[in-house]
């Protein structure tokens, strides 16, 4: 395993972190961020060149999304599944999809609460979900 940066990596951890910050201001989730950084930028690591994860920096420079990545993913599926099943009335494989996935999020709700990373009032329905991801 490795624990240091490779000499071959053409970016400083500035120059990293400054390319992050323009990636999420342009939409982009960490994820893809680490991805494009990888591919086009030639960094391997973002924790090995920066010695911060891709979500720490962006809450370092305060670009963080309001709703944590996973969550809004999440959401997402129900949405587009809600949709699917207002198309498609008997399709009941789907719609019990669709009640996994909120229980998903009602779990992920909980946790981020506990965790002071949503606020105690916040509450998951479709209708607040389609408005939130506009």
């Amino acid at each position: 395993m490795i624990s240091e940066n490779p000499e071959w990596v053409p970016l400083t951890a500035a120059e990293i972190e400054d390319l992050i910050v323009q990636f999420t201001e342009s939409g982009n989730t960490s994820a893809r961020i680490g991805l494009v950084l990888r591919d086009q930028y030639g960094v391997p690591n973002v924790r090995l060149a920066t010695g911060k994860t891709v979500t720490e920096i962006m809450k370092e420079k305060g670009v963080m999304p309001d709703l944590p990545e996973d969550l809004s993913n999440l959401m997402r599926r129900a949405i587009s599944l809600n949709v699917h099943i207002k198309n498609n009335k008997g399709d009941v494989s789907n719609l019990r999809g669709l009640h996994l996935i909120e229980a998903k999020i009602r779990r992920l709700e909980r946790y981020y609460k506990r965790n002071g990373i949503l606020p105690p009032t916040w509450k998951y329905s479709l209708a607040n979900a389609e408005i939130m991801l506009k």
